[in-house]
C-alpha cells in the first residue's frame, strides 16, 4: 500500500501508523542499537526493533532517563537522517498525540482529521525546529507543542462575535506594533564586530527564528557543542553591547575601533585554535 492507494488511510494520524508500519516490518526493519545510547539509562541491551521499544517504554512510565535518551536519539535522527525517523519519531509518539487529540475533541463539533492534522502540525514544528536536546524530557515538550497547536485550533474556531456586538468586545481590536527589530539589531552587531559574519545567519537562525542547532552544526561542520558554545559567546557580547548603549544610539570612533580590534583578536584566535587542534571543535571560538 502507498500514499497514492485509494485504500491509503484519509486520517493524518492513522497514515503515520501505515507508514511506520511498512518501515518497521520486512527484510529490514527499523531498529535503535540501545548499547549506543550511553550508561545507566536503564534500557535493555542490544538492538530492538522500533515497535518494540515503544511497547516497552509504554510499559515503564516512570523510566525518564531511558525515554529521554531514546528521544534525544529520535530527534536528532529525524533532523539529519531524512524522512523515515521523521515518521518514526511520530509514530513513537502517537500514543500520547491521540490521548492528547481525544481530550480536545471532547466537545467539539469540527473535523476530527482536521483536528489531527493541527496537532501533528504543532509536533512536527517543535521536531524539526524548537525542542532543545540539551534540556530533559524531549518526549514531554514535543507532546505538549502538539497539544497546544490543537488547543490554538480550538480557540481560533471559538464562537464568532456577531458584527453588531462589535464595540462591545473588550480589549483592543488593533494589532500589537511590535517593539524594536531584533534582526536589525543582531545586524548592527555583526556590522560592529560582535559577532563574525559568518556567525551572523546561524545567531539569527537559532536565536531569532528558533532553528533546530543540530542541522545548522552539520552544516558548518562543527560539533553541536561547539555551536552552542559559539552562540553563547555572542549572546554575551550583544548582552553588554546593549548595556552600554552600543546597538540603540551613535557609537565613538573610539568605541567602534576597541570593538573592531577585538573582532579580529577573536577571529585570530578561532583561526589560531583551527590551525593546530584537529576536529570540528577547533572552531568553536
Amino acid at each position: 500500500m502507498t500514499v497514492s492507494d485509494p485504500d491509503w488511510p484519509a486520517s493524518p494520524f492513522d497514515a503515520v501508523d501505515a507508514a511506520f508500519t511498512a518501515l518497521t516490518t520486512g527484510p529490514a526493519p527499523m531498529t535503535l542499537d540501545l548499547d549506543s545510547l550511553g550508561h545507566d539509562t536503564g534500557l535493555p541491551a542490544g538492538v530492538m526493533a522500533l515497535p518494540a521499544l515503544r511497547d516497552w517504554l509504554l510499559r515503564r512510565p516512570d523510566a525518564y532517563a531511558a525515554r529521554d535518551a531514546v528521544w534525544r536519539e529520535l530527534v536528532r535522527r529525524a533532523r539529519l537522517d531524512g524522512p523515515s525517523w521523521v515518521i518514526a519519531a511520530v509514530a513513537m509518539a502517537m500514543p500520547a498525540l491521540r490521548r492528547h487529540a481525544g481530550h480536545l475533541r471532547a466537545g467539539w463539533s469540527g473535523d476530527a482529521d482536521d483536528l489531527d492534522a493541527e496537532i501533528l502540525t504543532g509536533f512536527l514544528t517543535a521536531l524539526r525546529d524548537h525542542v532543545d536536546l540539551a534540556k530533559p524530557a524531549p518526549h514531554a515538550a514535543l507532546c505538549m507543542a502538539a497539544w497546544r497547536a490543537g488547543h490554538e485550533m480550538l480557540r481560533r474556531t471559538g464562537p464568532a462575535v456577531p458584527v453588531e456586538d462589535v464595540e462591545h468586545v473588550t480589549g483592543p481590536r488593533t494589532p500589537h506594533v511590535p517593539y524594536g527589530h531584533p534582526d536589525l539589531l543582531v545586524r548592527r552587531a555583526a556590522r560592529l564586530g560582535l559577532l563574525e559574519h559568518t556567525d551572523l545567519d546561524p545567531y539569527i537562525d537559532l536565536r531569532l527564528g528558533r532553528r533546530a542547532i543540530e542541522p545548522i552544526a552539520a552544516r558548518l561542520g562543527i560539533t553541536v557543542d561547539a555551536l552552542r558554545k559559539r552562540m553563547n559567546g555572542i549572546d554575551e557580547r550583544i548582552a553588554d553591547a546593549l548595556a552600554k548603549g552600543l546597538l540603540t544610539s551613535v557609537v565613538s570612533p573610539a568605541a567602534r575601533a576597541q570593538l573592531q580590534n577585538q573582532a579580529v583578536h577573536r577571529e585570530r584566535t578561532r583561526a589560531g585554535r583551527a590551525t593546530t587542534t584537529s576536529g570540528p571543535a577547533a572552531a568553536a571560538a
